[in-house]
């Protein structure tokens, strides 16, 4: 009986697995990475972080001493005086006690494949990682521990009727209006007797576009030679360096985001990369790299805090 002669390895019916083409393609290790983009971190440059270095170098909790308020009275000719008073310096204890890690696990059969510094890489990786976090729990803590004259639909320390938004009822902001809202924040600070040098605005993105489509065209209110509308740049407006950060905490039940506006005398905020180290992994062949990050944050003058809760209008 003859048989005939296969002129294929796969003329018997059952296809190759897997089903090549019939040329061998090697895979290829790129030396090349694909950029990586991050949310925008604005802790550190809206706090105060004075008491950073001391608490570096001395251990996890600072003590921070506050100017005090001296009573002042009236006199009148020929009264006796009141007693002397003993001022004291009101203590705000600023704890380390927040803190976020990374534990990562480089196998050797990786390593040899790729030529690329996937430590380094990772490391550069883990630090934004790490301000992101930071960011996030830090501006949805403030919101907390700000004067209530500050926020609120009754804001205002002396006028007490600028509407700042409250829950289930926050300010529909537009182009039209957004400028006018600033304002108000300004106005709220004005009446707690805030600086005016040194005051800051967090914005989220879809606020920065109204802003952008307002009627900003006074270059005068931006600090810069420019109007907006030309060069996209926030910069300066109502006395308030403006930052962008899509970190801002969101209330799901209304839509509403929390913008904050105030000066570095109201937070302290101090941050460590406590722990960075990198040791053989027990468990596999490979290299381990861990790190732990601390930080601690305080309001320690909710006066120089405002927020406006607010929606798209």
């Amino acid at each position: 009986m003859a048989y005939p002669i296969s002129s294929s390895p796969w003329d018997s019916g059952t296809a190759p697995d897997p089903a090549y083409s019939g040329v061998f393609i090697p895979a290829i290790w790129s030396g090349k990475i694909l950029e990586k983009f991050y949310a925008a971190t604005v802790i550190a440059a809206i706090a105060n972080t004075d008491y950073e270095g001391e608490i570096k170098g001395q251990g996890d909790t600072v003590y921070i001493r506050q100017r005090p308020t001296i009573t002042i009275n009236a006199y009148e000719a020929e009264q006796s005086i009141m007693p002397a008073e003993r001022p004291s310096s009101p203590l705000v204890e600023l704890n380390i006690d927040k803190g976020f890690y990374f534990n990562t696990v480089l196998d050797d059969v990786m390593e040899i494949q790729s030529d690329l510094d996937q430590m380094s890489m990772w490391a550069e990786d883990a630090s934004e990682q790490m301000k992101i976090k930071v960011d996030t729990e830090v501006l949805a803590y403030m919101a907390g521990d700000i004067d209530a004259a500050n926020a609120g639909d009754t804001a205002g320390a002396i006028s007490g009727n600028i509407n700042l938004g409250k829950a289930l009822a926050p300010v529909a902001l537009t182009n039209a209006n957004i400028i006018d809202n600033i304002v108000a924040l300004g106005q709220v600070l004005d009446e707690q007797n805030i600086p005016e040098t040194g005051r800051w605005l967090v914005i989220p993105a879809w606020v920065a576009a109204l802003i952008k489509r307002s009627e900003l065209r006074d270059a005068s209110l931006t600090g810069d030679q420019m109007t907006m509308l030309r060069n996209g740049r926030l910069g300066m407006i109502e006395r308030f360096t403006v930052y962008m950060s899509n970190l801002l905490p969101v209330d799901a039940t209304d839509s509403a985001t929390s913008i904050y506006a105030g000066h570095s005398h109201g937070m302290t905020f101090a941050s460590q990369l406590d722990k960075v180290e990198t040791l053989r992994a027990e468990s596999t062949f490979g290299n381990l790299f861990r790190g732990l990050q601390v930080y601690g944050r305080k309001v320690t003058d909710g006066k120089s805090l405002a927020l406006l809760y607010a929606a798209a209008g």
